[in-house]
C-alpha cells in the first residue's frame, strides 16, 4: 500500500476525533488545525464538508485518477517494445542515449528508468556501499597514462584481450584494440600508437604483470633492477614506469573497462559483428569517438604535459630486443627462426659476432650490428627485400613501422682492400 492510500485510511480518523473535540468547544479551530498539521482554513473547508457528505467527503478525489500530463499509454508501450526486443540487458543509461540518438527518444532518464524498473525490465541496483575518496586527478593530460588489458567473451564463444590506454587527468582513450593475448608486444602497440598521435608522456602506471615489471613470486613488489622489454623501452625513452599494488589503485582503469565490458559487446552485437578485424575496425572508428565524447571530462588545467617525439625511429626502441651470435653459417637464430644475413658489400661475415634482433608488433624481425640494420625479416623468418635504400629523413620508410637497411659508405682501407 502506497503512503497516500495509507494517508487516506490515517486522515478521517484523526479529524473526526478533533472534530467532535472541537464541537464540544475542548479546542480551538486553530488549535485542532495545529494538532491536525494543517492550516486553519483547511480544518474549516475540510469541517464544511464533513457536514455535508460525512467520512465520504474527506477522501481524496485524486487518488486513482490518471494525471493530465502523463505519458501516453502508446508510447511506453513502443519505448519497453524496442527495449525487449532489441536492447535486452543493455543499462539503462546506455539504452537512453541510443535510444535518443537513433530512434528519437525524447523522455528523460529518469522517467525512463522507473518506467523499465515497473515494466520488469531492469531491476533496481543495490545500494551503493560506504564512500571512499578516489584519488584526485593528474592536472594535465600527458603527465600520467593507465594501460592495461581485460580479458572478456567480446563476442559470442571468443574470449579476446582488450588492451586500453587512457589518460588520468581526462579519461580519454587514446588506443584501443583486440588481441588473442596480452602480451609485450601488445604494450608496444598500444605505446606507439599513443606517442606517434600525442607525443611523448610523463608516466605510465600498470600493473604487476610480467610482460611490465619481474617479480619473484606472484603478489610480491617489483624488482626495479632487472628491467622488462616494456620497462626499458619506457627508460630509453624517459618515461617513468609505476607499478600498482591494488586494482583500487587502478580503479580508474577499473572502472572504464567495467563501463566498456558492459556496453561494447552489446554494440558489437547490434551490429552483427563476430571477427577480430571487424571488431577493431569498429572500436576505432565508431565506438571510441563516441566513448570519448561521453566519458572525458575537461582537465583541472589548462595545457598539455605530452612532448612532440623527435629523434630516431619510435619502431627500433618500442620493440623486443635479444642479443645473439652469429653462428658459422652466417645465420642467427631466435624463437625457432634461422635468420640467414644476407651478404654484405663490405664485410665477408658475422660469425661470432654479437648482433641484436628485434621483434616489431606486425611480428616482423630485424637483425642490427650495433646501430646498422643488416637484413629485415617477415614473421616466418623469410628475408625481407628491400635494397640499399638512402636513410629517410622524417619518418619511417619500410611499410609504415621502421627505417630502412642502409648501408654505409665504404672507408677507404676497404676500398683499397676491394682493389687487390
Amino acid at each position: 500500500m502506497t503512503r497516500a492510500r495509507i494517508l487516506q485510511e490515517v486522515r478521517p480518523m484523526r479529524f473526526e476525533e478533533l472534530y467532535e473535540r472541537r464541537q464540544r468547544r475542548d479546542v480551538t479551530m486553530a488549535e485542532a488545525a495545529e494538532m491536525l498539521g494543517v492550516t486553519e482554513r483547511t480544518f474549516r473547508r475540510w469541517s464544511g464538508r464533513y457536514d455535508a457528505e460525512g467520512r465520504e467527503g474527506l477522501l481524496d478525489r485524486r487518488i486513482g485518477r490518471a494525471s493530465a500530463r502523463a505519458v501516453p499509454v502508446d508510447e511506453v508501450l513502443r519505448m519497453v517494445t524496442l527495449y525487449e526486443t532489441r536492447y535486452t540487458g543493455w543499462t539503462v543509461k546506455h539504452f537512453h542515449e541510443s535510444w535518443h540518438a537513433e530512434h528519437g527518444g525524447t523522455r528523460s532518464y529518469s522517467w525512463t528508468k522507473k518506467t523499465l524498473q515497473a515494466a520488469g525490465q531492469v531491476t533496481r541496483a543495490p545500494r551503493r556501499g560506504a564512500h571512499r575518496k578516489k584519488r584526485p586527478r593528474k592536472p594535465l593530460p600527458g603527465m600520467m597514462l593507465h594501460q592495461d588489458g581485460s580479458t572478456h567473451e567480446w563476442v559470442p564463444g571468443c574470449q579476446w584481450d582488450l588492451i586500453v590506454t587512457l589518460d588520468d587527468a581526462t579519461s580519454e582513450i587514446y588506443s584501443a584494440f583486440f588481441v588473442e593475448e596480452e602480451g609485450t608486444l601488445s604494450s608496444f602497440r598500444g605505446l606507439r600508437e599513443v606517442m606517434e598521435t600525442q607525443g611523448l608522456f610523463s608516466s605510465l602506471y600498470t600493473d604487476r604483470g610480467s610482460h611490465y615489471w619481474h617479480t619473484d613470486e606472484a603478489g610480491s613488489k617489483v624488482d626495479k633492477t632487472r628491467l622488462t622489454q616494456v620497462h626499458r623501452a619506457l627508460q630509453q625513452l624517459g618515461v617513468l614506469l609505476i607499478p600498482a599494488y591494488s586494482p583500487e589503485a587502478r580503479g580508474r582503469s577499473e572502472r572504464t573497462f567495467r563501463t566498456l565490458q558492459d556496453r561494447l559487446p552489446k554494440e558489437l552485437a547490434l551490429a552483427g559483428i563476430t571477427e577480430m578485424a571487424a571488431a577493431n575496425r569498429y572500436l576505432t572508428e565508431r565506438f571510441l569517438p563516441q566513448h570519448n565524447t561521453r566519458f572525458m571530462v575537461r582537465a583541472t588545467e589548462p595545457g598539455t604535459a605530452f612532448i612532440p617525439w623527435v629523434g630516431t625511429h619510435l619502431a627500433e626502441i618500442l620493440c623486443v630486443q635479444d642479443e645473439r651470435v652469429v653462428a658459422k653459417d652466417n645465420t642467427v637464430h631466435y624463437h625457432r627462426q634461422c635468420l640467414q644475413i644476407p651478404q654484405d658489400p663490405h664485410r665477408f661475415h658475422y660469425v661470432k659476432v654479437t648482433v641484436r634482433v628485434h621483434e616489431y608488433p606486425d611480428r616482423t624481425l630485424a637483425v642490427f650490428h650495433g646501430p646498422r640494420c643488416l637484413a629485415r625479416y617477415h614473421a616466418d623468418g623469410q628475408l625481407i627485400e628491400t635494397g640499399h635504400a638512402q636513410p629517410a629523413r622524417n619518418g619511417p620508410t619500410h611499410g609504415s613501422d621502421v627505417p630502412p637497411i642502409v648501408h654505409p659508405r665504404p672507408t677507404v682501407r676497404e676500398t683499397i682492400s676491394a682493389r687487390g
